[in-house]
This record gives C-alpha cells, sequence and structure tokens, in this order.
C-alpha cells in the first residue's frame, strides 16, 4: 500500500479508538484533536459509518456501534 494509504487507515484508526474512549464525541472536538480539517474528518467518518462502526444520534455527534472489531 502506499504511504498515504496507510497514513489514511492509522488517522481512521485513530479517530475509531478516540470515540470508542470517549464514548460520544462532535466533529469539532474530532478536527481540533487530529489538527484535520472538517472535511478529512467528514470523509473518515463516513467510512467508518459506511463500515458499521460508528453511527451519528444526533447532528454532529458520533459514537461507536456495538460491532466487534479486532484493532491490530
Amino acid at each position: 500500500m502506499s504511504t498515504s494509504t496507510d497514513r489514511m487507515l492509522t488517522r481512521i484508526k485513530s479517530i475509531y479508538l478516540y470515540i470508542k474512549q470517549r464514548g460520544t464525541v462532535t466533529t469539532n472536538e474530532l478536527v481540533e484533536e487530529f489538527g484535520i480539517t472538517q472535511r478529512t474528518v467528514q470523509r473518515d467518518l463516513n467510512v467508518l459509518e459506511y463500515n458499521g462502526l460508528v453511527r451519528s444520534p444526533s447532528r454532529g455527534k458520533w459514537t461507536t456501534t456495538d460491532k466487534k472489531t479486532k484493532v491490530s
């Protein structure tokens, strides 16, 4: 895989673990925590949501689902 793909996957995994640890987070909280743009956060959250790992119970707030994961 390319370096940019590795970096993206690492970032997405970090975002998932951050949300899992915190319970519920806002999109803006992720922007500040990871120092990335709102658009990048949204794109990463879309990947996680598509894979059934996170959901948005209310606009702008995110939480993890009960889907089992194995993080390596």
